[in-house]
Formats: structure tokens, C-alpha cells, sequence
């Protein structure tokens, strides 16, 4: 039951998300990537992709830092 709840509301948030990429009204990666970060821990695909955002993130974060 846990799981089902998780996986419906990464799909709400990814879908919140967007809607408000689409939308002007609202900042649709604010609800994009909890949504995403929440669907990683079951699908792989997604678990790639943010573990190479956190890579790129970092990777960046340290070139403007030296």
C-alpha cells in the first residue's frame, strides 16, 4: 500500500511539474524533480537520471568554485 501511495504521488508531482513547464503561472521544476527523485527508488531509468544530474551538479559546482 506504502508503495502504491509513493508511486502515485511521483506520478502527481512529475505530472504538477509539467503542467507548470507549460504553465507561466507556476515553476514546474519545483514539483518536477521531488517527483522524479520519488519515482528513481523503483524505476532505473529514472534512478540514472538523477544520479547523473547529482553528477553533472557536482562536477559544475566544482569548476566554479576553484
Amino acid at each position: 500500500m506504502r508503495k502504491t501511495l509513493r508511486i502515485l504521488s511521483g506520478i502527481g508531482l512529475v505530472i504538477v511539474g509539467i503542467i507548470g513547464l507549460i504553465m507561466p503561472i507556476m515553476p514546474g521544476w519545483v514539483f518536477l524533480i521531488p517527483g522524479l527523485v520519488i519515482l528513481a527508488d523503483y524505476f532505473p531509468a529514472l534512478r540514472r537520471l538523477v544520479d547523473w544530474a547529482k553528477r553533472t551538479y557536482e562536477e559544475q559546482k566544482g569548476k566554479h568554485v576553484g
